[in-house]
């Protein structure tokens, strides 16, 4: 069987170029250009058809190298995406819940589950959580893109175009294809040891990766192995509102984390013409967060327990696996098939500590007087997610004359299934019996919180173990009518068991009139179908509203209080996209690309504002406090977006005797537009469903520009790497009026040393000149309580510089 191509290293180019070459140059052109003929920058992804270099497909390809993972500073996958590609987003969070562990990773400012992510081209599962707390991302569940290790990746690659003609749901914003090592010929080991500027933050970290042939014809087996601890930041300021004196007493930054992997990548050859193939990994991440703190006077807080108050830590536990098994052929006449089995899940189990149940403290015991007593800590439940993807694939050319026509076309069967599983009942009840019926008053006369403080317990009623099935059918076809005109088309055929069908088509064209000009275009249809998370997922928190007990509840769709409001079930987004774009190599060390895009999603699935009963009685009030409901949210197709943009890309190679510069950049802009709200409630209007804070976040919570602007120089042993990455300003006003964060500039720097052709030393800095968010200004309370700088939308996170050593070998 015809193995793939080895990989050879490229840079990722992806912005507007920086240099002009003077004439001095010239003399090293042919010298450059062998070497770049060398380098070509190979891609698979947005065609079925053979690989091309990423300067000749049909849509814009992004390409991160194993050298720019090298040189980039960040060892989690989210943020090392986030500073190499400005289409990227990985928005760092705190103070909310179970996404500071699980950051939401966005394409094209776009929603976490509106991008597609591939291993090895092959499907990849989403994650367990559901973000639901005030961030970016709010009512998804996307990819948690963190449970894959950088060790065991030899390049990425980013289709920046509408895909789900060609990939299957949830391709609206691009498809991310992450593609695992399969060498054989060496082991390699890293250690890294970095920490912030504040002696906080402490990282180690330490990988190790080796392969194996398996038979005599070109079998492999490649295992990596990962490991990593991150300390805790902390850059929360003095509270004093809650505290007196004022002190710090809450915790805003990184949480601490400890990170263990274990993945693989192999194939074994069955004769000349066909193989097995497998791949797949384990990961379990430990992390260590906070809530929001009570103070000393707060009814929640018992002051026999803690007289200074309390922060409650809420501790996740996250465990993700994967694994994907195929067979592969070569047929007659140069076609191909591939049938494969991929499995996945993922697993995230919430903990609670330093916390109590306020309600258990003081219930009446039966014989008088109070129990005086609460457990500390409890586990508050688990969020599970597993999906199986069946796929059968068969592609190959079919000839017309002297011309022919690449067809590929197959069938996918998909099941996903989501639960929820009930919390400790501490974490969750209204005292021991859980009667809301007994009054329990602390001893300012309120009414006594329950369920533990922090982040209360999945409850039995909110519990779920149900999936749903989806089949699909796809046909590409592609053909060059002449030799400098390449035609593409595909369409798809979807039937989901719960919500229908649907058909998405695709048509892309790529012209080049000279070997230095290109023209690039496509149209397409896209969708994505509600995530079971989305269908099944409820919580129920029961908080004080004017000193009455009552349930803070989400809602799944069918529920009695979504069909008391009338929402409708669930039912798909629906996209149109358009992307144009000009490809202009002037020479062959120097390349610029230019593609503007639209992207017009209508019906997208978003978690609705907080619906609370009127003040002086209503139909909203009507519906929730017969059924027992203080307030209540929910999943819905409540809004229309339009997302436009442009990305320019460029790179420049000069190689001189003995050293090469590369110069590369990129300016990505982009703008998303809420077009209208809408309801399909007699109740609630598309405005109350969907506030303006929301529509703020969806709009603003972002940066509308990020550009990456990069110089790399290697001399002999000697590679000196700079970046700089530019986010624009963000704006928030969900907890405070609307406030805008400032654009920043962030520089990174290394210098990486050879000490032999397979041992390194690097030392790096991230974020040089200690670039911090803007003040939050106008945040009302919240700067009281420390919240000095950005919280719902920070793309740059509030830590400050870090710097770091790494270590690389290979024998």
């Amino acid at each position: 069987m015809t193995r793939a191509p080895q990989f050879k290293r490229t840079l990722l180019a992806n912005a507007i170029l920086l240099l002009v070459a003077g004439p001095g140059l010239a003399q090293t052109q042919a010298a450059a250009d062998e070497q770049l003929a060398k380098e070509q920058q190979v891609v698979v992804l947005g065609s079925r058809t053979v690989a091309k270099t990423a300067l000749d497909t049909s849509a814009p390809v992004g390409l991160i190298s194993l050298k720019d993972m090298q040189t980039a500073g960040p060892l989690e996958l989210g943020k090392l995406l986030q500073t190499l590609d400005p289409s990227f987003n990985f928005s760092s969070t705190f103070v909310s819940d179970g996404t500071d562990s699980i950051r939401p990773a966005t394409l094209r400012s776009l929603g976490p589950d509106q991008v597609l992510v591939l291993i090895n081209g092959k499907r990849r599962h989403q994650q367990a959580l559901v973000n639901v707390q005030q961030t970016v991302g709010r009512g998804s569940a996307g990819t948690d893109i963190n449970a894959i290790p950088l060790a065991a990746i030899q390049r990425i690659e980013v289709l920046r175009d509408g895909a789900a003609a060609q990939y299957g749901s949830d391709a609206i914003a691009g498809v991310i294809n992450i593609v695992l090592k399969s060498q054989v010929s060496e082991t390699s080991l890293s250690g890294t040891y970095g920490t912030t500027s504040e002696g906080d933050g402490d990282l180690y970290s330490a990988s190790a990766n080796t392969g194996f042939a398996l038979g005599q014809d070109g079998g492999f087996l490649n295992l990596t192995a990962e490991a990593r601890k991150r300390g805790e930041t902390n850059r929360a300021g003095p509270d004093s509102l809650r505290a007196n004196p004022p002190r710090v007493t809450q915790h805003l930054g990184d949480s601490d984390t400890r990170d263990t992997y274990f993945w693989w990548n192999g194939a074994i050859p069955i004769d000349k013409s066909s193989e097995f193939y497998a791949f797949g990994g384990l990961s379990k991440r430990k992390s260590d967060s906070f809530g929001f703190f009570r103070s000393a006077g707060d009814d929640r807080t018992v002051s026999a327990v803690y007289p200074n108050g309390f922060l409650p830590a809420i501790h996740t536990d996250i465990k993700d696996a994967s694994f994907a098994f195929g067979y592969r052929r070569d047929l007659a006449n140069d076609w191909k098939a591939d049938i494969s089995i991929n499995h996945g899940a993922s697993e995230l189990a919430f903990h609670e500590s330093d916390s109590l149940n306020t309600s258990y403290w003081y219930e009446p015991k039966p014989g008088g007087g109070i129990y005086a007593d609460s457990p500390r800590q409890a586990d508050t439940g688990t969020l599970k997610f597993d999906q199986t993807t069946i796929n059968a694939d068969i592609k190959g050319p079919v000839k017309f004359g002297d011309s022919s026509v690449f067809i590929a076309t197959g069938f996918e069967y998909r099941r996903d299934n989501y639960q929820i599983v009930a919390g400790d009942p501490v974490s969750y009840q209204y005292g021991r019996t859980n009667n809301p019926a007994i009054a329990i008053t602390t001893p300012s006369g309120a009414t006594a919180a329950a369920g533990i403080q922090g982040f209360p317990g999945y409850t039995p009623a909110t519990a779920v173990d149900s999936g749903r099935h989806n089949i699909a059918l796809f046909l590409d076809a592609e053909h060059k009518p002449v030799d400098n005109l390449t035609l593409a088309g595909a369409v798809r055929y979807e039937k989901y068991s719960d919500f229908g069908s649907t058909v998405t088509g695709k048509l892309s064209a790529r012209y080049d009139p000279t070997k230095t000009v290109g023209f690039r275009g496509s149209v397409s249809t896209g969708f994505r179908a509600p995530s079971v998370q989305q269908e099944f997922y409820s919580s129920v928190s029961t908080n004080l509203n004017n000193g009455v007990l009552t349930e803070t509840l989400t809602a799944r769709q069918g529920s009695a209080v979504t069909q008391a409001f009338g929402i409708a079930p669930l039912k798909e987004e629906t996209s149109t996209s358009g992307s144009v774009g000009m490809v202009l190599r002037p020479a062959k060390n120097m390349s610029l690309t230019v593609d503007a895009y639209q992207i017009k999603i209508k019906d997208r699935i978003v978690f609705s504002s907080e619906i609370a009963p009127e003040a002086g009685g209503g139909p909203i009030t009507n519906i929730l406090r017969p059924l027992g409901v203080g307030q209540a949210q929910f999943f819905t197709n409540a809004v229309d977006t339009r997302t436009r943009g442009l990305d320019i890309v460029a790179e420049h190679t000069t190689k001189f005797d003995a050293s090469s510069l590369v110069l590369s950049g990129q300016l990505g802009f982009n703008k998303t537009e809420v077009t209208k709200r809408h309801s399909t409630s007699t109740v609630l209007t598309g405005e109350q469903l969907f506030d303006q804070a929301q529509v703020t976040l969806i709009e603003r919570g972002q940066p509308r520009k990020h550009h990456v602007v990069a110089a790399d120089y290697t001399a002999g042993a000697w590679n000196i790497n700079t970046r700089a990455n530019y986010y624009g300003e963000v704006q928030a006003q969900s907890f405070s009026p609307l406030h805008t964060w400032d654009a920043k500039w962030l520089v990174d720097a290394s210098v990486r040393y050879g000490f032999t052709k397979r041992t390194f030393l690097s030392v790096g800095v991230n974020n040089v000149f200690d670039t911090l968010p803007s003040e939050w200004t106008n945040g009302g309370d919240f700067p009281k309580l420390g919240f000095t700088r950005c919280w719902e939308t920070c793309p740059i996170g509030v830590n400050g510089r870090s710097m770091y050593v790494r270590v690389d070998t290979a024998f």
